[in-house]
């Protein structure tokens, strides 16, 4: 699996492909079905599969001040592309230069002089070009002028409704967690480099790890049953806050999981953190007595939550 940069030539070797193109934030069962139909098409044809997406998302470009929103990291983007079959993952760095391209000029440019693609795919309800100009009907038009094909897949639904980014974004706003994993076809996770912080947590029994929220969507502030995936492979079940941590001062945004059975130091490590069950909200407590019965009452519950998740 290689990433490429979307603004420079394609290596002759990937020339040719069958190209997914969208946002594909969060990876969720209708980017499933998109890049799906490319790595089909690819695999059928005898081509390379290329998945293309955005970063920064074009919304952080246009409104720099709105709330952390992701669902994935690139990192996490580019293991779910090559999972799903792809060969290669393309970045397209959304800046001012891109954002000032029409469709065709979009097309032109990137798709045809750069990536010399002979197919794409996206999503039915796709927009690309300045001012959203072009779309899924533009984008065939287009392809046939220049020699390539253009496929639309149309939406996925659950229950009725269109799985989309912004529904599982409100469910996990809600603490929906196994909602939001219906959609994404697994548990919403964060990933990130555990840091120091102020060691509390091993003075009354629960050491924690901790690790940086960053761009990622805000879930309910609360405490999760949790599994973490470490660097070398090995799963670990727990209990976490994710929040401001109201008991200590100075309040910070942190999620902070607390690993069942586990002794080292997890410092500087890469760690994933899979939100399995909202178990609570985040609250203030009389004294570190009440908070420590309470945590014992949690991780009880997490091991619960996990256990009936194993069998």
């Amino acid at each position: 699996m290689q990433r490429l940069d979307g603004g420079s030539a394609i290596p002759p070797h990937l020339a040719g492909g069958i190209v997914a193109l969208g946002n594909f934030d969060g990876f969720h069962l209708g980017h499933q079905a998109v890049v799906g139909e490319a790595v089909a098409r690819a695999r059928h044809e005898g081509r390379p599969a290329l998945v293309a997406t955005f970063d920064p998302h074009p919304v952080r470009h246009f409104v720099p001040d709105t709330p952390p929103f992701r669902l994935t990291t690139l990192d996490q983007r580019e293991r779910l592309f090559a999972e799903a079959g792809a060969d290669a993952m393309l970045v397209f760095g959304f800046d001012a230069a891109l954002a000032s391209l029409d469709a065709e000029a979009f097309v032109a440019e990137r798709l045809v002089e750069r990536l010399r693609v002979a197919g794409v795919v996206t999503g039915q309800d796709f927009t690309f070009g300045r001012r959203k100009s072009g779309d899924a009907g533009v984008l065939a038009r287009l392809g046939a002028r220049h020699g390539f094909s253009a496929t639309a897949v149309a939406p996925v639904t659950l229950d009725g409704e269109p799985v989309s980014s912004s529904r599982i974004r409100a469910h996990l706003r809600l603490g929906e967690m196994r909602e939001a994993a219906r959609l994404l076809t697994r548990p919403f996770t964060i990933q990130g480099v555990v840091e120091h912080g102020d060691k509390v947590g091993r003075t009354i029994g629960y050491p924690t790890a901790n690790l940086q929220l960053g761009q990622y969507l805000r879930p309910a502030y609360g405490i999760y049953a949790v599994r973490g995936r470490l660097d070398d492979g090995r799963v670990l079940d727990g209990a976490a806050n994710l929040g401001i941590r109201p008991q200590f001062t100075p309040l910070k945004e942190l999620l902070e999981p607390h690993f069942f059975d586990f002794t080292g130091d997890l410092y500087g490590r890469r760690l994933e953190v899979e939100l399995i069950e909202y178990l609570r909200p985040e609250a203030m407590f009389d004294g570190l007595d009440a908070l420590i019965a309470q945590m014992d009452a949690d991780c009880l519950r997490a091991r619960e939550v996990l256990g009936a998740a194993h069998s």
